[in-house]
């Protein structure tokens, strides 16, 4: 690989190309969307010295600016730093791409199409969402590889990171939070790493293919004009074609508040009610009234114990339908995708007895109707899993064993309250967001 980096005179200049024997030094790598070929400096253009009147040599300036603030000298850009005339070169850098992402010191994702005006996220949010930069094939393995990635907007302005925005990047790519956690790839079925690109798009429709080479850890040669099917049957082949194989499935839709106030007595009793081991059988309910925090527990749970499941899955029990659409997203995830059976429940019923380490949690099962339909028509008493789900209606602790969660003692109450004003708002959202927090605030008792 060859990298970047700025003489004293000022100009963009290329270091020799760097093997596995030369000590490549720590670089920043640049993420973006290619405007038209012509905006796009290329390696002819930084060897001949050309190329500053071209839109992209905007992003050469960002890039090295940005590095510099971090005190890295050499960056990388796939615009210019790749000789793209020379095949042999092309393949070489086809194939090392996610290697060369993943040992980035820094990368900066530029967003061409998001405007910040100002630093609030109300201001960009919107246009982050809708970014070109989620639709593209290889900005997959952009997002996944490096060890540090962080957003910026067209006017420069860091708009947060992997982490911070981890929940709307889950949200906008169904991209599983483990994955984006950077937990290793292969703990992920083929499938499930498939589904992250099935919209995704690529200039040249073998590039589809090829910008998952990483994601499957393997190496094929590229080979323009045998057309997308064929790229993707020849990767298939090396990863070892359709096979269903175990995977870390985290399918969890939100975080726990960051005004959670821990209350040490429910949580050891919930902890005390899961017997050890992923392949027990389990079936534990959160019984209580609305805005006691029984949802804000379970996923307390969830996210300490993640690591003790394989497979775990957040389904929303407000009503039968939605039960059996979070069905049929658990089914798909877990790589069932074939119809074994006539319906849902009936395929999920059979899942669940048939697979071991698996966390399923039904939030907001208080319908009767839905409660005894799950009971009745999926849950079944040979089962090797951990069934957790929250409630306010009282017939659940006929059918599961029970803790209640009563409401806030006046000092957890105070603590929440203390947490809300103590939390940084933006101005103008700060009322609303608060009025907001005390709408689900339980009434305190002794």
């Amino acid at each position: 690989m060859r990298l970047l980096q700025r003489n004293t005179d000022g100009a963009f200049i290329l270091t020799k190309d760097l093997t596995g024997d030369d000590d490549i030094p720590l670089y920043a790598i640049l993420s973006h969307t290619w405007g038209p070929d012509s905006d796009e400096v290329t390696y002819r253009d930084i060897v001949s010295g050309t190329g500053a009147d071209k839109a992209g040599y905007d992003k050469i300036r960002f890039c090295d600016d940005q590095a510099r603030r971090h005190g890295l000298l050499y960056f990388w850009i796939d615009t210019c730093c790749i000789d793209k005339t020379n095949s042999a070169e092309l393949n070489e850098a086809i194939n090392s791409m996610f290697k060369w992402y993943r040992n980035s010191a820094k990368c900066y994702v530029y967003l061409t199409d998001v405007s910040a005006t100002d630093t609030s996220p109300s201001s960009w949010e919107s246009a982050f969402r809708a970014s070109r930069w989620f639709t593209r094939g290889w900005t997959l393995q952009e997002l996944l590889a490096p060890p540090s990635v962080q957003f910026f907007s067209k006017q420069r302005s860091l708009l947060g990171d992997r982490t911070s925005l981890q929940q709307q990047i889950y949200e906008i790519t169904d991209i599983a939070k483990p994955a984006l956690c950077r937990e290793p790839l292969d703990g992920f079925s083929v499938e499930e790493r498939f589904g992250w690109a099935e919209a995704r798009r690529t200039k040249r429709e073998e590039d589809w293919a090829y910008s998952l080479l990483g994601i499957f850890g393997v190496f094929i040669p590229a080979i323009y004009g045998e057309g997308k099917a064929n790229a993707i049957r020849r990767l298939r082949a090396e990863i070892g074609g359709e096979r269903q194989d175990r995977r870390k499935v985290f399918d969890v839709p939100m975080d726990v508040n960051k005004n959670y106030v821990q209350r040490p007595e429910l949580e050891s009793r919930l902890f005390d009610a899961i017997p050890p081991g992923n392949d027990s059988s389990a079936r534990v309910a959160l019984w209580g009234l609305g805005g006691s925090g029984k949802t804000q527990l379970a996923l307390r749970f969830v996210m300490q114990h993640q690591r003790s499941y394989s497979l775990i899955f957040w389904l929303n029990g407000d009503s039968w339908a939605k039960l059996l659409s979070g069905f049929a997203r658990m089914l798909r995830l877990a790589g069932v995708t074939s119809p074994i059976m006539s319906n849902e429940a009936e395929m999920a019923s059979e899942w669940l007895q048939t697979n071991t380490g698996w966390l399923l949690v039904v939030d907001n099962l208080d319908d009767s109707t839905v409660l005894h339909r799950l009971h009745d028509e999926v849950l079944r008493t040979n089962m090797r899993g951990l069934i957790l789900v929250t409630s306010r209606n009282d017939e659940v602790g006929a059918q599961w064993h029970t803790l209640e969660v009563s409401n806030m003692t006046n000092a957890e109450s105070t603590e929440l309250m203390g947490a809300i004003a103590g939390s940084e708002h933006t101005e103008g959202d700060a009322t609303a967001d608060l009025l907001k927090d005390l709408g689900h605030l339980p009434l305190a008792v002794d």
